[in-house]
């Protein structure tokens, strides 16, 4: 089993045994998402919403091109499967173009959707990191390998929240392919006490916001040494 779907179904497992979350749970969206992020002091992409095309041609000349384009909203967990991402866009009508068809494509229940406008970014490292919740052990971090590595590797590590900094450069050593966070392909060695300082944010949220259900940070991608969370979902219970 790949990375991701190791941590879905383990999310999946966690919340059908924990007894904290008797009612429902909703998805924010991915901009809400990593608004929480940041508020914790996670680094993700640089990003803005529009409302229409033409908003969103605006966001993408003040991000620079080439921009990825997705159709945002809360509860929307796989807009890959539905066509919903756009990536590498460059130009002024191709953004007017893709924003369109994105809003073409929303389902009734998703009127209010709006359009992620979002730098592009590049590096040949990606990471998972995530936030589950465990009936015996509570809040847990976790972390591993993603992207085209990810279900050769199969390499995952967890630790129960909270972390010290010292827990979470551990937990990156942790890793039996740590070595690849060292300097790979030509780019610098990632920065592991950033690496660490996100762990510890995650760990944080999952301590000091009891409605957090679970996180998954997927991508989290290395641009040189700096590692951005460049999409993210977070889950939250509903209140009763």
């Amino acid at each position: 089993m790949e990375v991701t779907s190791a941590i879905r179904a383990i999310g999946r497992i966690a919340r059908a045994t924990e007894s904290l979350y008797d009612t429902a749970s909703m998805v924010l969206s991915e901009f809400d998402s990593k608004q929480l992020l940041r508020t914790y002091g996670i680094a993700t992409v640089e990003e803005a919403l529009a409302q229409n095309a033409d908003e969103a041609v605006a966001r993408a000349l003040s991000l620079g091109y080439p921009v990825a384009i997705k159709l945002c909203a809360s509860g929307l967990a796989h807009k890959t499967e539905r066509n919903l991402v756009r990536l590498g866009i460059s130009g002024d009508e191709a953004v007017r173009s893709a924003a369109l068809d994105l809003l073409a494509r929303r389902e009734p229940s998703e009127a209010d959707a709006r359009l992620l406008v979002q730098r592009m970014v590049s590096g040949r490292r990606e990471l998972i990191l995530g936030l589950v919740r465990d009936r015996q052990f509570g809040p847990c971090v976790m972390l591993g390998f993603g992207g085209i590595l990810a279900e050769a590797i199969g390499d995952v590590v967890f630790r129960v929240a909270p972390l010290s900094h010292v827990d979470a450069v551990e937990m990156v050593a942790d890793l039996k392919t740590a070595h690849l966070l060292g300097c790979f392909r030509a780019e610098p060695a990632v920065d592991r006490d950033a690496l660490a300082a996100a762990l510890v944010a995650l760990g944080r949220i999952g301590v000091e916001r009891s409605e957090v259900v679970s996180i998954d940070v997927n991508p989290m991608i290395v641009c040189g040494d700096r590692p951005l969370a460049v999409d993210a979902l977070v889950e939250i219970a509903e209140q009763p």
